[in-house]
């Protein structure tokens, strides 16, 4: 009785089997194997593989012992060096739309070798391909969308105020970024090294919080801020007055705004009234990422406040209006893009995304 020498092909091993015998890019012993596998799996005896492909029983026993133990990724010569097979737009087409199911082995995203290793292919080929068309699975993003019934309006006013401003007026994307911590460290900081980060502490000492005010100049990129304790509707507006204070010659100042309830108070809409050339924009509601001020307040998170040390309440302050100082002697208008307020973000009732 004849041994069982027989594999099981899965439907996409069988078709990529099949097409390294029809390659001509690779090497010569890929399309040997490749037909020493499909044999076996057609159940051939080594007899009449020795006889159709020209190769030994060990030849045979080799390749067959390490698909059985790799699958297709088991089929790459263990040897240094740039990956044999060339990767082409067929390829990598492969790759794309595999990047885009959902790993059968209970894991929530592709890595580069996982992936390589159900392809049959070398990891760099899945990491060339998704440098190149800028996927990174490992990363993952959150967002809110906005439901806000008059997003298309609201948004395409705020975007009006970027892309065309009027003419002698002024606009200031204007927030306040809240509770910002006053932390020192108990032990000292270890500092950068080859190799190594920098290295703070795990334990720290609280000294408090305050807030900041800014306001974002759209055409100039500067930032007029204050600090204070307590984020009030009275703090706004102060805020507000010393801000116009600062800009009388211009005939209109636009202020663009979230929907926080500080910004629609009663001191608010006196304020408006004492300063007819004030003007107030909303964002739609869950939309904070259409206000300028938002992305400097990411940047200035980045260079002082999340690495930063603080003694006191006082000290945070200090530190926080000389960064600002610092940066309005060369500020960054931000260069604005969007201007498709119908291009969003919605969810259906079943909490799919769908982007327009």
């Amino acid at each position: 009785m004849r041994e069982n020498t027989s594999i099981a092909l899965s439907r996409s091993e069988r078709c990529e089997l099949g097409r390294r015998t029809r390659s001509r890019s690779g090497r010569a012993d890929d399309g040997r194997i490749a037909r020493v596998l499909l044999m076996l799996a057609d159940d051939a005896s080594y007899t009449e593989i020795q006889q159709e492909v020209g190769c030994s029983a060990p030849f045979i026993s080799k390749w067959k012992g390490r698909f059985l133990e790799e699958r297709l990724a088991g089929l790459y010569a263990r040897h240094q060096g740039r990956p044999v097979e060339v990767l082409t737009p067929r390829m990598q087409a492969r790759i794309l739309s595999w990047t885009q199911k959902t790993p059968t082995d209970g894991s929530t995203h592709w890595s580069t070798r996982r992936l390589a290793k159900r392809l049959g292919i070398h990891h760099m080929m899945v990491a060339r391909t998704w440098k190149k068309y800028g996927l990174q699975p490992h990363r993952i993003e959150f967002y809110k969308a906005s439901n806000d019934p008059n997003f298309e309006t609201k948004a395409a006013d705020v975007i009006g105020l970027y892309m065309n401003p009027p003419q002698r007026a002024a606009v200031f994307c204007v927030d306040e970024k809240t509770a910002i911590q006053a932390l020192d460290r108990r032990d000292p900081i270890l500092p950068l090294s080859p190799g190594r980060a920098e290295r703070h502490g795990f334990e720290y000492i609280r000294h408090g919080t305050l807030s900041l005010y800014a306001a974002f100049n759209t055409k100039t990129g500067e930032v007029f801020g204050k600090t204070v304790r307590r984020h009030t509707s009275q703090e706004f507006v102060a805020f507000l007055e010393q801000l116009v204070s600062s800009h009388k010659r211009h005939r209109e100042i636009h202020l663009i705004l979230d929907n926080l309830s500080a910004h629609k108070t009663a001191k608010v809409d006196k304020f408006l009234e004492d300063n007819p050339k004030v003007r107030l924009h909303f964002t739609p509601t869950y939309s904070s990422w259409l206000n300028q001020v938002e992305l400097w307040f990411s940047k200035i998170e980045r260079d002082l406040i999340y690495r930063g040390i603080f003694l006191s309440t006082r000290d945070l302050s200090r530190k926080i209006m000389r960064y600002i100082r610092k940066y309005n002697g060369d500020p960054t208008p931000v260069k604005w893009t969007y201007d498709e307020p119908s291009r969003r973000i919605k969810t259906t009732k079943r909490s799919a995304v769908t982007v327009h």
